[in-house]
């Protein structure tokens, strides 16, 4: 839901219509909206969790760690209604502080990832590169452009 509409369009009211439940339901195990979303959120930082655990499989045997991450961003946003609720997440941590931490998780595991190959403060430069390119793809619809984010990415990262 959070995905399709975003966070504040989301409402006690359309989860129960979307899930088929009485509106009770909803506001009886998530009695404001705030814990609803939040407990939409979570469920999406946990897949995010799954997801980069894959990341760190596929970096940590690439010959080429540039390319990997490159394509990695490529492929996250083929599944647009995911990607849309990865920055939905972003922007509700921006909003709630009491959600920071989920966001957290998620650039903790990207940095962990990559920091072994790169060190900590290129890590976050080719963190935060790789997800202006996955941001303004989802914004623009156009596919992320692998091959340049590619070279920028070696460009960031040690000799």
């Amino acid at each position: 839901m959070v995905a399709e509409v975003g966070v504040g369009r989301t409402t006690h009211r359309a989860v129960a219509a979307r899930a088929g439940v009485p509106l009770g339901a909803t506001t009886y195990y998530y009695p404001t909206l705030s814990d609803l979303i939040a407990a939409g959120l979570e469920l999406a930082a946990q897949q995010v969790d799954a997801e980069v655990a894959a990341l760190a499989s596929q970096v940590r045997t690439a010959d080429d760690v540039p390319g990997a991450l490159s394509r990695m961003a490529a492929e996250s946003v083929t599944d647009r209604p995911r990607a849309l609720l990865e920055y939905e997440l972003y922007l509700a941590a921006a909003r709630t502080p009491s959600l920071r931490p989920l966001a957290r998780q998620w650039i903790d595991g990207l940095h962990a990832v990559v920091a072994p190959h790169t060190g900590p403060a290129a890590a976050t430069a080719i963190i935060a590169l790789v997800d202006g390119a996955v941001l303004q793809s989802v914004v623009t619809g156009d596919e992320v452009a692998v091959e340049p984010l590619a070279s920028a990415i070696s460009t960031l990262m040690p000799s």
